[in-house]
């Protein structure tokens, strides 16, 4: 049996009981929420998904606990734009890249942005990701959170990292500032599904994709919490979604946030940080897996940003005003 493409990426995946008895294209589209319905009808019709090992059509109606595999083909990236971007670039070597994506920078090209994107920066620094789907990329960051990605330059690599990040052996860490004192560290295990009313945003629901976050408290603050948190499973706004489920919103998230709130008698120095941030405060400080080369674990860092650090001394400094020093 030849090895899959490095076009392909195999996907696994158990109906919930909340799915039995929907057609499979509407299974398959809230277990795997990364591609369209059309897409994902398609791919049924060409063969490349199975229920229970066998072949199947879009009309199915699949049972609680079926199994169910996927052939995803993603394309390579020959016809985006290579384009001048700024970001960082934290490690470097034959097989991978892991990079410092700033914020307010589009992950991949899409409807209404095919240029101005890291895809298109990668492009350019690195022409030969071309011929890699997603131009090597093996995870992304929503536009406003900053912070690592890690990046295949081979595809024996990409290969190797796809599978890597499907058995969740690629470890990822964050640091969040959030609204609310949380009292001391947790997991949240609740499924999430795109949310009916507004399709461009995701929502706690039992008939869902399963989504795990952990989290620590690093440092507490008047009205506010430092949070180191990883991700067990990787869902679209898993990080923000989970957390605004848990009544502990990220600061200045526009979708899944509240509104600004300050502390009592809050400093001039706080008002200005809380309102000259334009994003949400998540940054994607730490990335450990093992190196597709088959060398030691490759560990890659990176520190909170200007923006984030400026609001952790605001709300230090408001904090010693009003409590003293902690």
């Amino acid at each position: 049996m030849s090895a899959p493409s490095v076009n392909e990426v195999h996907h696994r995946a158990t109906v919930p009981p909340e799915l039995a008895g929907r057609r499979l294209d509407q299974a398959l589209a809230a277990l795997f929420d990364d591609y369209s319905r059309t897409l994902l009808s398609s791919w049924i019709r060409d063969g490349r998904v199975r229920l229970n090992g066998r072949p199947c059509k879009p009309r199915d109606a699949v049972a609680n606990g079926d199994a169910v595999e996927l052939d995803a083909v993603l394309d390579a990236c020959e016809e985006t734009a290579a384009e001048a971007i700024a970001f960082g670039v934290v490690v470097e070597d034959r097989e991978c890249i892991v990079i410092d994506k700033p914020a307010g920078l589009v992950v991949h090209p899409g409807a209404g942005n095919r240029t101005h994107t890291l895809v298109n920066g990668l492009l350019h620094r690195w022409p030969e990701l071309a011929a890699l789907p997603r131009a090597g990329l093996i995870h992304r960051l929503d536009k406003d959170t900053s912070g690592l990605l890690v990046v295949a330059r081979t595809p024996r690599a990409f290969q190797k990292l796809t599978a890597l990040l499907a058995a969740r052996e690629i470890h990822r860490s964050y640091q969040a500032i959030v609204h609310g004192v949380v009292v001391a560290g947790g997991s949240i295990d609740a499924a999430i599904a795109r949310d009916r009313q507004h399709r461009t945003r995701m929502r706690v629901s039992e008939g869902g994709r399963e989504a795990r976050t952990h989290y620590r408290v690093l440092r507490k603050f008047r009205a506010h919490t430092l949070l180191e948190i990883q991700l067990e499973t990787g869902r679209t706004h898993q990080i923000r979604v989970h957390l605004q489920h848990i009544g502990s919103p990220i600061v200045g998230d526009p979708d899944y946030g509240t509104r600004r709130r300050l502390p009592p008698g809050a400093t001039p120095a706080l008002r200005e940080a809380l309102s000259g941030l334009h994003r949400q405060a998540l940054h994607a400080c730490r990335l450990e897996f093992p190196h597709p080369g088959g060398r030691k674990m490759l560990i890659a860092e990176s520190p909170l940003p200007a923006d984030l650090a400026a609001l952790l001394n605001a709300l230090a400094e408001d904090d010693a005003a009003h409590v003293g020093p902690r």
